[in-house]
This record gives C-alpha cells, structure tokens and sequence, in this order.
C-alpha cells in the first residue's frame, strides 16, 4: 500500500498541478481529464493483466512487491489526482495572484504556499486511496503476490497479501474460521486509515 500510494501520489499531484498551473491549452487539458476518466473505469482484473504484459514479460521484471505495487498504483492513480486537482482549483486565487503580483515565481508560489495550504488534504485522499489499494485482489495475482513466502527482503521478492490470502482461504474451502479471522484485520485497518483521513480532515477545517 505504502509503495503504491508513493507512486501514484507522485504522479497524480505532478499531473494535478500541470492540469491547474501550468496547462494553457483547453484542449489538452480536455484530453488529459478523458484519460484519467477512462483510467478509472478500467477493470481492476484488466489492469492487472496489462501490469503483467508490461512489467513481466515486456521489461523483464519478476513478479514482486515492486510490480505489484505499481500496478496498484496505476489504479489509484486517478482517484488521487481528481481529488488533489480538486483541492487545489479550491485554493483561494487571490493568495496565488498576490504571490504573483510580488514577484515570486509560479513553481516556488506552488511548492512554498499551494501545497502547505491543500497539505491535509491531499494526505487525507492519499489515505483513502491506499485504502482502496489495501483490498484490491485483482490487479495483484498476476504480478507479485503468491500463496506462501517469507518476510521480503527487498522490493524484488515475491510477497503475500491479505486480500489474496482471503481469496484462496474461501476459493479453496481451507478454512473459513481463518477467512473470517483476515477479513476482520482488513476491515480493522481500512477502518483505522479512515479514521486517520477524518481527524485530518477536522484539523483542516478548524
């Protein structure tokens, strides 16, 4: 989740704030929104399928936490960056245009007083983001959890998971008692992130 959250974070608020700051022509940014729209109603199981036609048998990768991770990041991707450009065309235009007016670059307006300003919000939907990643099951199988395997010593190890570990708890009839036992820590830590989101959320608007 950690791994995923970073690379998609990365991705979406450098895209969130070119589609704001930076992007002058209306049709561009038409067609950059009708990607991320697109993106967004992709399957999970599709997604999962091109995450391992390209990172396995394309670049080679072995199936690990690293290309896993990835494609859940391409998942979340959107998610993230329609909330981030959100937050941030919410950021009160005369602060920015008052930056301006003194002189002050666009990029240092951005990093030193935009994103300070929209900081608890884009962790919060970073958070829930995560969440969502945390019980995706598709997009994984293919590319980098497996049924049994040690703690990881590298990002290029082959991992398990627990939402792959319910499935083949119930998909195979093991054990139900243990199903119900790893559907209960999931739900705990989706709950925990949400709480998490909140308290940040509170803070923001105090």
């Amino acid at each position: 989740m950690i791994l995923s959250c970073l690379f998609a974070s990365f991705l979406a608020i450098a895209t969130a704030i070119y589609t704001v700051f930076y992007c002058g022509n209306e049709r561009l940014n038409n067609i950059i929104h009708l990607i991320i729209q697109c993106m967004a109603g992709i399957p999970s199981i599709i997604l999962g399928m091109f995450g391992y036609t390209l990172l396995i048998m394309y670049l080679k990768l072995n199936r690990s936490l690293l290309t896993a991770s990835i494609t859940l990041g391409i998942m979340i991707f959107p998610y993230i960056e329609v909330r981030v450009e959100k937050i941030m065309r919410e950021v009160d235009f005369d602060i920015v245009s008052a930056s301006y007016a003194m002189g002050v670059s666009k990029f240092y307006t951005i990093i030193k007083l935009v994103l300070p300003i929209c900081r608890e919000d884009i962790t919060s939907a970073i958070l829930l983001a995560g969440g969502f990643a945390m019980g995706a099951t598709a997009p994984i199988i293919l590319t980098g959890v497996v049924i049994f395997a040690p703690i990881p010593k590298s990002i290029f190890s082959p991992v398990m998971a627990l939402p792959f570990h319910l499935y083949i708890l119930t998909g195979e009839g093991i054990s139900l008692e243990k199903a119900y036992g790893t559907g209960a820590i999931l739900i705990i830590l989706l709950l925990l992130i949400n709480i998490i989101s909140l308290i940040l959320n509170r803070k923001e608007y105090r």
